[in-house]
This record gives C-alpha cells, structure tokens and sequence, in this order.
C-alpha cells in the first residue's frame, strides 16, 4: 500500500470497472482502479475482447488488472504477456468470486478450498512478475461457514510473496446477503501480522464514514469497495478527503448527478460505440437515481434508452432541483442475493487436496470470455 496516496482500490466489477466508469472514479477522487475480471487463458490466446480489456487509457495509473485463473502456467503465461508488453503495473488475481457459473467449475471462491493448487497458482504468478510488478490476491472467506478458508490462503498467497491480501467479508454461499464480517477481517490482520503482509477490507463500504470505522475497528491496511460506487463513483472523493484528513464533501444534488449520468453515457459510447455504450448505461441509470423523486414512465423509459439524443430527452423531464437523500442514496446497493448453497463439481468438497477427478473438473473451469 505504500505507493499508494489513498489506500482505496475499486474493486473489478463485471460489467461496470471498465474504462469509461474507472476514468469517473480517477476523476473524482484517488486510489488504485481495478479492471473487471480478465481471464488468463484469454487473454493468452488473444482474445480480441480481453485484449481490450488490458488497454487502458493514456492518462491511466496505475493501471491495474485483474486476472482469474485456475492454471498455474497459464497464470505465469498471462502475467508475462502484462508486464512483457507494459500493459499494467499492478496485477491483482481473483479467488473470490461467488457466481454459479464459476464455482461450479472449481474456479473463483471455490478454489482455495484446494490448498496445493491455490498456493501453486498464486507461487507462479509472483515467480513470472519477478518483483516488476505487485502481484495482489483477492478472496473470500470461504466457501461457507463449514468450509472456511481465509486464513490458511491468506498465510499461503503471504509466504508466496503477494505484496497483499483483500478479503470480502463473506463466503460464497453468502454472495452479497446480510452483513460482511469485519470481524474475519480482523483476523486476517492478525493471522498475517508476523509475515508484515498487508490486509485490505473489503463488503458493505457504502460512505467514507464506513471506511474509517472499518480501519478503525479491524486494523486493515486499506479498503476495497465495491457496489457502495455504483451510481455514486463521486464517493472516490469522500473517501480521499476522510483519509488525508480533510473535509468530507457532500453528495451532489440531482442537478449534478444528472450531468455525471450524461458523461458516463457519453465515454461508454466514444469507448464503445453508440450501440453498445448506450445499452451498458441503462443498467446504471437506477443507482444514479437512487433516493432521487423521478417519474415512473420516465424512470422506466430510461431503462429502454436507446440513443444519447433520447437520454437527454428524458433527462430534460426530471426535476434537478432535488438534494441527494443521504439516507436512501448512501445506503446498500448493488446485488442482495445469497443464502443458496454454493455450485460446487461433484466431490470437490471430498478433500482440500488436488486430485486427478479434481483436475479434469477444472479444465472447464477456464473461462472463455472476459468479464466475469
């Protein structure tokens, strides 16, 4: 953390931590901005998609990606190709995510249930930066609560040489269900104290208030926040004010807020096109508004927008004389969902050690596109 001015990193969200939203995020504020979820074995068969993903924009540092991974050579191969071809100067690899789709490959926060395998994975990634670059690890607590991994990861990705250690505050049976548990986070602070590796804290940063009062009470070195910035990226510049000690600013008021929604709709479509930037913005448009009076029939039809012509139409229509509602728009946001029991490969759970059944499992586990 200590090339960092502000121990604050966006956490990689599918869907969102692209280019367009990271630059809103640096704009307002300051900290390490993640890329979304780009998968190793992609970007190593030059996936034109992931590639892309990895491009950042000129005035963009650090630049940081995330990369996921169930190969440890794949891994190694993918960490090369970044710093070979100068595209990051930070990797960060992903073994927390709760999403169906990968656990029940073995991949994501299934993996470090197999301890050989995430060690190995996390050893050659470090072994291919070479010490150019910082290799971080982000996880989970666990797969569930009968299933907890964290600390034993933790102690294994720290002796392996990961220059730090995120953990969400949840397992993956949870996903983003009821309250993170600081309290696990605490632990990982203590637990990797003696190999003086850093602990970031991560679940349920929705204010800056909430950051300090994490650091406060479990010791992290830093936060990793998440859905708390969806529709809100200004929070980058509370979170920096109530670090440095300054004053925090206040929410803006829909008036701003509206002119914020417009330029995060303008840099998706110069990123990506107007078809496909213009469709990447209706899934914001509810977090923006959050807390904010707004028509039905407009709120609805922002959903559907089809055109920034059409956008601004409809942005024409809300009353921008409003003030942000603090206890609405600064509350939780994002996905609630959790409490089904984890997808998981047949027998994964039968042992936390690599075996042959476990290995053909995960030669599926490999996504093919980027993303999540």
């Amino acid at each position: 953390m200590a090339d960092l001015s502000v121990p604050v990193v966006l956490a990689p969200m599918a869907g969102i931590t692209n280019r367009s939203f990271r630059r809103l995020c640096r704009e307002a504020g300051a900290g390490l901005y993640v890329s979304e979820m780009v998968t190793s074995r992609a970007l190593v068969e030059r996936n034109a998609e992931t590639v892309d993903m990895v491009t950042f924009d000129a005035d963009e540092q650090p630049r940081s990606v995330q990369l996921y991974g169930v190969d440890p050579k794949v891994m190694a191969l993918a960490v090369r190709i970044i710093i070979d071809e100068d595209r990051a100067d930070h990797i960060d690899m992903n073994f927390g995510c709760p999403v169906p789709k990968v656990t029940r490959k073995g991949g994501g926060s299934a993996l470090p249930w197999k301890r050989d395998l995430f060690r190995s994975i996390v050893r050659e990634a470090v072994k291919a930066a070479d010490g150019r670059v910082p290799v971080t690890v982000k996880m989970r607590k666990g797969i569930d609560d009968d299933h907890l991994t964290y600390l034993e990861a933790g102690r294994a990705a720290a002796e392996e040489g990961a220059t730090w250690v995120a953990l969400h505050g949840r397992t993956a049976q949870e996903m983003y269900s009821g309250k993170a548990d600081w309290e696990a986070i605490a632990r990982l602070k203590e637990h990797l104290a003696p190999l003086g590796t850093p602990v970031l804290g991560n679940g349920d940063i929705w204010t800056a208030q909430d950051a300090l009062r994490m650091i406060a009470t479990t010791g992290a070195d830093g936060v990793v926040v998440g859905r708390g910035c969806l529709g809100r990226p200004w929070l980058f510049g509370q979170l920096a004010a109530a670090f440095t000690g300054d004053p925090i600013p206040a929410d803006p008021d829909l008036a701003a807020v509206l002119v914020l929604l417009r330029r995060h709709a303008e840099l998706l479509c110069g990123d990506y096109g107007d078809f496909k930037g213009i469709r990447d913005i209706r899934k914001h448009m509810a977090w923006y508004l959050k807390g904010f009076s707004v028509k039905q029939q407009v709120r609805q039809a922002l959903g559907n927008v089809e055109s920034l012509e059409q956008l601004d139409e409809l942005l024409a229509q809300i009353d921008p004389e409003q003030q942000f509602n603090i206890e609405v728009g600064a509350g939780p946001r994002g996905r609630t969902s959790g409490g089904k029991r984890p997808s998981l490969p047949d027998g994964w759970l039968n042992s936390p050690l690599l075996d042959d059944t476990s290995l053909l499992m995960l030669k599926d586990a490999e996504l093919a596109v980027s993303g999540g």
